[in-house]
């Protein structure tokens, strides 16, 4: 692995430099700054983040556990598997000093649940689709969606069992009309860049169906703000993680989906945790 940073790791903020102007809060790295290929996302009951010498290519973002986050249906979450006091995220380029930085960040109290993730080169999910797209992506829209005023956010973090096989026996076309997107290029059934919610056939159907899953989590028709969706794909599956201003997006977001989401036939929540990101200082 790389050099070890001089730099004590401080509260899980690893010495890559912070986000956030001057007079602004200092907010956490691994939020807004570019998403790493490797990751380890745990979930503990402890207090106190830990304090560790790790990598400087190494990037953590920790977070209180906050309430208010239901079990929805369709979820199967093990007690142990709901909630938690404490969540790390550790990213980085290099999946040696990812690992010795979780060894070496283990916080005083028990492990709920633990999972290495990764990056799939052209950023698809283990179903072999790109999502996530429609997502904060100007400074204002960052602003707006995902900081509060202090420099802290809402983390929504959901380990999801995906049936490979099952979605896989689908011939691609249905493949595409459960995403609503196209699966060699995510480019919308709608067409163009944008998710055309609108797009109709010369018979009046809408083109992308009504259960496809950019209608039913798209924010205009979840009447919710947007969400930076920063998810790692896993063996099983993927480790959704989103960064949001409110819970609420996330939550009617999800109500929506739970509500008739053709991908949630394949996709099974088995853990699932909110937790506050507070800022550097």
């Amino acid at each position: 692995m790389g050099q070890l940073s001089r730099r004590r790791l401080l509260y899980g903020a690893a010495a890559l430099g912070l986000l956030g102007g001057c007079g602004s809060p200092e907010r956490q790295p691994g939020i807004a700054t570019p998403a790493q290929p490797h990751a380890d996302i745990s979930v503990w009951d402890a207090d106190v983040p830990p304090s560790a010498q790790v990598s400087s290519s190494v990037t953590v973002t920790w977070g209180h556990g906050i309430g208010g986050l239901p079990e929805f249906p369709g979820d199967a979450v093990r007690p142990r598997e709901l909630g938690g006091s404490l969540f790390l995220q550790i990213c980085g380029d290099d999946p040696e000093a990812v690992r010795d930085a979780a060894g070496r960040l283990r916080p005083a109290g028990s492990l709920r649940w633990r999972e290495q993730g990764f990056c799939n080169s052209d950023r698809t999910n283990g179903l072999g689709f790109k999502d996530g797209i429609v997502v904060p992506k100007t400074a204002d829209e960052f602003e707006r969606e995902v900081w509060l005023p202090d420099g802290s956010t809402i983390a929504v973090v959901r380990r999801i069992k995906l049936d490979f096989a099952a979605f896989e026996a689908l011939p691609v076309a249905d493949q595409e009309r459960v995403f609503g997107r196209r699966k060699h290029d995510a480019v919308p059934l709608s067409g163009g860049e944008e998710v055309d919610l609108s797009a109709k056939t010369p018979d009046g159907e809408y083109v992308i169906p009504a259960d496809a899953h950019v209608r039913r989590a798209h924010p205009l028709m979840a009447g919710a703000g947007l969400m930076l969706r920063r998810s790692y794909n896993y063996a099983e599956g993927l480790l959704f993680i989103s960064y949001q201003r409110e819970l609420e997006t996330f939550v009617n977001t999800m109500y929506r989906m739970v509500d008739g989401d053709a991908l949630l036939r394949y996709a099974t929540t088995t853990s699932s945790a909110a937790f506050r990101v507070p800022p550097l200082s």
